[in-house]
């Protein structure tokens, strides 16, 4: 399998990054300078507000909106504040960790490892930890999303390569996606072989799998000097403002991205392309010699036909290559996926055509979440199964397809409505959110009136307008078709309205004005403006 990645940075405004497995796009990554991109970021605050019914609190973080911090984001060394002993809620919530693992044991059913030293499962209220204008280290783990702020975190993680520098953590672990246990025993051992500082905690990556002892002490070295000018920027730092930055979109992807078998990196700016093997170099060495400046004629995208896939990305419908298609549609609650059969047509029974566009529709899906990145809840509509076993191997299929997703997803099993319910974490607005607008003719409904809606609308104004003695003249602005229909249709009724009201209306259509349009101008027998009660 041939994977590549491909980084378009000719146009100064924006980024993209894309994944290709076999020339096919499998990830998508968007990112413009026009949009301030707050995630990964550490920031000095100040609480400036508690909301004790929803147990959290409003942050000023210097950017000129708040950020949200709710009690189960809140570091257990905040306890103190409030009189409360963090070794003692952590070593209870230790406790109930083994407690739970237990009977998961005893039951066969749950998680039956008890991972301890993660976050306290009960925790005092946030009203006696903070009071207003307590200062608090946060960093922002999902930007503001329409009109909510941006959510932040006192659980401060820095991620290089292969670790991540945990300041609060105080020991060394490893992902849990890692899960030989020969290696997990091995890369600790590498880990207090190089006696991090006392009281910082580090944290082995998936990336960090099967690597040396060597290379993650350099991968630690680059973290302790990131925190370090971290450190000196709070001493520094009286006011709310910026700790510490994320590196830009390029950094970020190789960095959490690039994984071994991915064969070749084109970067097809100079400039880009230097800092990029300036970051390999310190990073990866090994690897430096599959980074490479594209000079092709024919734009880097174009050149691999990539173009045209960002444009089906933003589509609402998706063609499946066996027939058949998704049809994705996003909403304020959820996101909806329905599964359509079309044309896709075979030998076999109506079970058997389900179960096979099912199980193709199951990876599409997959690949569309990505690289649509949604997020929140998502519904899939799958074509009904009636076998079980059929719905036990789609439900694998998508859990199988979306475990190399870096977002963190939980799929349910398929309900009694032939539905499969599934959460996917959402850091960012999704691609098209970030592209796009709401379009300012149906406020981003979709949908406008039809112009015999919007004719009726008319006929009901001026039925007000006649009811004013004052009126002489009415001069009516809409679109086209909804003059078209009022002089076709409604002829009849307006002329009715004019000799009722002793008044001329003047209808008047125009292409340029939006199918929604209405816009009435009423004048008295002195050419003055009569205004009419909506």
């Amino acid at each position: 399998m041939k994977k590549e990645m491909l980084i378009n940075v000719l146009q100064p405004e924006e980024c993209r990054i894309a994944v290709l497995e076999n020339g096919r796009l499998e990830e998508l990554y968007v990112e413009r300078k026009s949009v301030e991109a707050f995630a990964g970021n550490i920031y000095r605050g100040k609480i400036v507000n508690l909301e004790p019914s929803i147990q959290a609190a409003f942050v000023d973080f210097g950017v000129g909106r708040n950020g949200f911090l709710h009690i189960s984001d809140v570091e257990p060394q905040y306890f103190r504040q409030g009189g409360y002993d963090p070794e003692e809620i952590m070593r209870e919530s230790d406790e109930m960790a083994e407690v739970a693992a237990k009977k998961a044991r005893d039951s066969g059913r749950g998680n039956k490892h008890a991972y301890k030293g993660g976050r306290p499962r009960n925790k005092p209220p946030i009203q006696e930890i903070f009071k207003r204008g307590d200062e608090v280290l946060v960093q922002v783990i999902k930007e503001g999303i329409g009109t909510k702020g941006p959510t932040l975190s006192t659980y401060i993680s820095i991620p290089g390569r292969y670790l991540v520098l945990m300041p609060s953590l105080a020991r060394v672990g490893v992902s849990r996606k890692i899960e030989d246990e020969d290696d997990r025993k091995r890369l600790k051992r590498c880990l207090r072989n190089l006696n991090p500082p006392k009281g910082l905690g580090f944290i082995v990556r998936t990336a960090g799998a099967g690597r040396t002892e060597a290379e993650l002490g350099r991968d630690m070295d680059y973290l302790l000097r990131l925190w370090k000018a971290i450190v000196k920027r709070i001493e520094e730092t009286p006011e709310p403002g910026v700790l510490y930055e994320e590196s830009d979109l390029i950094i970020r992807t190789i960095r959490d991205i690039y994984t071994d078998d991915i064969d070749q990196i084109l970067i097809d700016e100079k400039e880009s392309y230097d800092k990029a093997k300036t970051f390999l170099n310190m990073v990866m060495p090994r690897v430096v010699d599959r980074l490479k400046l594209f000079d092709g004629d024919t734009p880097l995208f174009h050149s691999r036909k990539l173009e045209q896939e960002i444009v089906k990305i933003n589509q609402r419908q998706v063609h499946l290559k066996e027939g058949g298609s998704i049809v994705i549609d996003p909403t304020e609650a959820l996101v909806a996926i329905d599964v359509n059969s079309g044309n896709f047509r075979s030998n076999d029974s109506a079970e058997e055509n389900a179960f096979r566009l099912n199980m193709a529709a199951a990876k599409e899906i997959a690949r569309q979440l990505r690289l649509r990145d949604l997020g929140g809840v998502i519904v899939n509509d799958f074509i009904d199964m009636r076998k079980e076993s059929h719905r036990r191997k789609v439900e694998r299929v998508l859990r199988d397809a979306m475990a190399n997703d870096r977002a963190r997803t939980k799929i349910l099993r398929t309900s009694p409505f032939g539905l499969i319910e599934m959460t996917r974490q959402r850091v960012r607005p999704s691609l098209k959110r970030s592209i796009y607008r709401d379009c300012p003719c149906c406020e981003g409904r979709a949908l406008v009136k039809t112009a015999e809606s919007m004719s009726i609308e008319v006929i009901r104004t001026l039925a007000l307008a006649v009811q004013n003695k004052h009126i002489q003249r009415v001069t009516i602005r809409v679109n086209d078709e909804v003059a078209a229909h009022l002089n076709n249709r409604k002829r009849r009724e307006v002329m009715a309205m004019e000799d009722e009201g002793g008044m001329t209306v003047q209808i008047l259509g125009s292409e340029a004005l939006y199918p929604e349009h209405l816009e009435l101008d009423c004048r008295d027998a002195q050419g003055e403006r009569v205004e009419v009660d909506s």
